[in-house]
């Protein structure tokens, strides 16, 4: 992938689902990351599942990578320190692939996130276990983060969540609103737990392509 001189086209499309220490719903969000958290700083794990995927000819459908990150204050202002833990479940070339996407190296949306990480905390293979329905959607990496949301739905149509829409988010600019059922974070010194039932959550489809 890398030495050729001639950057790799990719492109993923899944399942994005979040949790983090905020209150529902994350100020975040509808300030375009200047207020200030809730808790003062914000504990979040993004987790993209890849349903459709290559990385010039590497196949990455199937798996998934998630980024754990924490801000000291207002996201906007950087300072985050931030890890990536990847699918053991590809093999050596795919979990390079999954790391250079979810780092922004590659280009893409994350490459807008990489600039407000100062910290960047290293890479983990792990095995990622991604279930979904249509109002619920969980991830377990053991020891790491085990986490799941259920959507706040609309009365206007009952089967699709109720959306917050044209957001700075590297997932979609449309997000499902959601509630996080449980929350634990466990990785690269970032620790949180909740089971609350009251933090912040979202879903939401992504299509991510190289630049």
């Amino acid at each position: 992938m890398a030495g050729s001189g001639k950057p790799t086209k990719w492109r993923i499309r899944g399942d994005y689902m979040e949790t983090c220490n905020c209150d529902y719903l994350c100020p975040c969000i509808y300030t375009r990351m200047e207020a200030m958290p809730t808790h003062t700083l914000c504990s979040v794990a993004m987790l993209y599942h890849i349903e459709k995927g290559r990385f010039g000819n590497i196949p990455l459908d199937g798996l998934s990578f998630v980024v754990v990150a924490q801000s000291p204050g207002p996201m906007h202002e950087g300072n985050w320190k931030a890890g990536v833990i990847v699918d053991r479940a590809g093999g050596t070339d795919q979990r390079a692939a999954l790391a250079a996407i979810a780092q922004g190296e590659a280009g893409g949306p994350m490459s807008h996130v990489r600039e407000l990480v100062d910290e960047f905390l290293g890479v983990e293979a792990r095995s990622i276990l991604f279930t979904k329905s249509k109002r619920k959607a969980s991830v377990r990496i053991h020891n790491r983060v085990d986490q799941a949301v259920e959507a706040q739905m609309t009365g206007a149509n009952p089967d699709e969540p109720m959306c917050i829409d044209n957001v700075m988010h590297p997932a979609n600019k449309r997000l499902g609103l959601a509630k996080a059922k449980r929350s634990h974070i466990h990785a690269f010194g970032i620790d949180f737990d909740d089971i609350s039932g009251n933090n912040n959550g979202h879903i939401a489809p992504f299509d991510w392509r190289s630049d």
